[in-house]
């Protein structure tokens, strides 16, 4: 028993004998002593044992006025023990008999923000005043449906938010392909096999339609957990967006009956866009891992005019520039993501941890499935790295981006059948460095993807200027691409968990550098509709060996060239709710006007493409 509680037991017993005398026989005196110990025990627990040391103060509302009913508690973080104590009329609370320690306070009231004032030590005996400011809540802007249509609250709930966008329109197409339902990111570009004019639904033409939900929750001054989940769907469809499902929709069939066929990174996964959690700090900034958008994805987003939309943008459509040399890399799983903001510039880094599967290969022609010295498994080797530096000064904007990604993966084209041409360089038999497998595929086809294999590097810069009512944009990006170090073989795993079938490791002659260019503005006219002016450009080297390109040999590893020019105009009706109208003109020269399967003599059937486009668009 502490000092004190001795003290009050020996008032009690005094006070005992001098007013009610003990009955023959009745152990008065001893049963009270052990009930007021005992009492005396519960009362003060021994973590709040009485030192002496307080804490008091009053809280006010941000005006000054004294706040009563406030549940202010006060917890010791030696021990986690905790005390609530209800403020008066004048707003005053007081906590005495506190032990030596560290202590924080937090003050709620409904109606108004909890505060918390942390880093306060008591020393034995110390007495400190701590007072508290409190501000109103904002009130819920989206109380109702219309505030919800008409302005731009968020749907925010305990520090988490509900967000999306639908975006839906029709087009035309010159020299296009039906459409289908796993992916669209748009006909504006010049498309292989695209040969008929068409009328068209034609959503994603400004935004991915999808949904998402993102947090972030304070868990002490300065520090919070974030989160983010979200995945994109077609709208034509209800199905996820999944591009590498696109291709094998047309596997085995004639390039004449084929539909759209692309890549990208969205490949059917349930959160196809990013889906990571981690933890954010005001001073020493944000470090986030799991399934991410690239660095340079976050910079086409945030520099390209067109904000990455697939109807007007080349960089936003194709993505080659986001990922990096490769639009499968536009989003890394397995990836690490740190930020850091401090004060007019900011940094970034990102790792990828190799994951999936390497398959099995053999650099030996004519090797075949069967005994056990078919092919050697491999192991992933695709890590991948990057790092962004940029910043801000008045109106003017730029970032700096490096990336480089191992094993990246393409898929180009859908595996081709028995009526594509008489000698195609690709096959429904597996391959593997374009060695062809003797007898029996060592993976049935059914399902799966063909994948060409490399090594890239980028280097991309882009800047922003706005002088109002005009933004201008430009960036510039340089890829070079190699043959993969480490090869992959048949049955290694592409985005969303697919597997290949047929792997080249070797198909590049030589090195293969891309440059891309893109410049643009946009004008707001009368703070509701805005104009936008882009265009982009592509170039390739001549990486084929030896290098002379006739119109005999001519093949893609040819020098070449792809330009696109956009323009449309997006009226706001509300912060939400916008309907836009443009076109889209693309033109293909050279090494880049070969159309799949990379034969001698195999054209796009037409070098040009003009796509009109109206639509509308809701994002909440």
């Amino acid at each position: 028993m502490n000092r004190i509680d001795s003290h009050a037991v020996a008032i009690f017993r005094t006070r005992v004998k001098f007013t009610q005398p003990q009955a023959q026989g009745e152990p008065v005196r001893p049963l009270l002593i052990t009930f007021v110990a005992v009492s005396l025990f519960l009362v003060v627990p021994q973590g709040w044992a009485q030192t002496g040391a307080s804490l008091s103060g009053v809280v006010t509302n941000q005006t000054g006025a004294a706040l009563p009913n406030v549940a202010v508690t006060i917890k010791n973080l030696d021990t986690a023990e905790t005390r609530t104590i209800i403020t008066d009329g004048g707003g005053r609370y007081q906590a005495p008999g506190l032990p030596e320690g560290r202590f924080e306070i937090r003050a709620a009231k409904q109606g108004f923000e909890d505060e918390t004032r942390a880093g306060i030590s008591l020393a034995v005996g110390q007495g400190a005043t701590v007072d508290i400011r409190m501000q109103l809540k904002a009130p819920d802007v989206c109380a109702s449906g219309r505030e919800f249509a008409t302005t731009d609250c968020t749907l925010t709930w305990h520090g988490v938010t509900l967000y999306g966008a639908y975006d839906v329109g029709v087009g035309w197409v010159s020299h296009g392909l039906p459409v289908n339902g796993y992916n669209y990111e748009g006909e504006s570009l010049v498309n292989r096999n695209g040969f008929q004019s068409r009328f068209l639904v034609a959503p994603n033409n400004l935004q991915q339609t999808g949904i998402g939900i993102r947090g972030k929750e304070e868990f002490a001054p300065g520090w919070a957990i974030v989160f983010n989940t979200s995945t994109g769907i077609n709208p034509q469809s209800g199905l996820l967006a999944d591009a590498p499902k696109t291709n094998i929709v047309n596997n085995g069939l004639p390039r004449a009956s084929y539909s759209m066929a692309i890549d990208g990174a969205r490949a059917g996964q349930p959160f196809n866009d990013e889906f990571y959690g981690g933890i954010a700090s005001t001073r020493f900034g944000t470090l986030t891992f799991g399934r991410q958008r690239s660095l340079g994805t976050d910079a086409m987003l945030l520099y390209d005019p067109v904000g990455g939309g697939y109807g007007f943008s080349f960089i936003g459509y194709n993505g080659t520039m986001a990922g990096g040399g490769d639009t499968d890399d536009s989003r890394w799983d397995d990836a690490m993501k740190y930020r850091l903001t401090f004060g007019p510039v900011h940094f970034g880094a990102m790792y990828k941890f190799a994951n999936g599967s390497g398959g099995c290969f053999s650099a030996e022609p004519g090797w075949t499935a069967a005994g056990p010295t078919a092919c050697t498994p491999e192991r992933a080797h695709n890590n991948a790295y990057g790092f962004d530096v940029g910043g801000e000064h008045g109106k003017f904007s730029a970032d700096a981006v490096f990336q480089h990604y191992n094993q990246a993966i393409s898929v180009l084209n859908p595996l081709l059948g028995p009526q594509s041409l008489s000698a195609p360089t690709q096959s429904t038999i597996n391959s593997i460095n374009t060695n062809q497998i003797q007898g029996a595929n060592l993976i049935d086809p059914n399902g799966t993807l063909y994948g060409i294999v490399t090594d890239n590097s980028a280097i991309m810069v882009a800047a922003k200027y706005v002088w109002d009512p005009f933004k201008f944009y430009a960036g510039y990006e340089y890829i070079w691409q190699n043959n993969p170090k480490q090869p992959l073989g048949v049955g290694a795993t592409d985005q969303g968990g697919y597997i290949l079938s047929g792997v080249e490791d070797n198909n590049l002659d030589s090195e293969k550098l891309l440059q891309i260019w893109w410049a643009g503005a946009k004008y707001t006219y009368r703070t509701k509709t805005d104009v936008t002016l882009a265009w982009y450009q592509q170039r390739q080297n001549d990486f084929r060996v030896p290098q002379t390109c006739t119109p005999a040999s001519f093949r893609s590893s040819c020098a070449g060239t792809l330009n696109e020019v956009s323009v449309y105009a997006d009226h706001h009706f509300t912060k939400r709710f916008d309907g836009y109208v443009g076109v889209a003109y693309s033109v293909v020269t050279g090494g880049l006007a070969i159309a799949i399967p990379h034969g001698p003599g195999v054209p796009y059937l037409f070098p040009t493409n003009v796509a009109p486009t109206i639509g509308v668009r809701f994002a909440f």
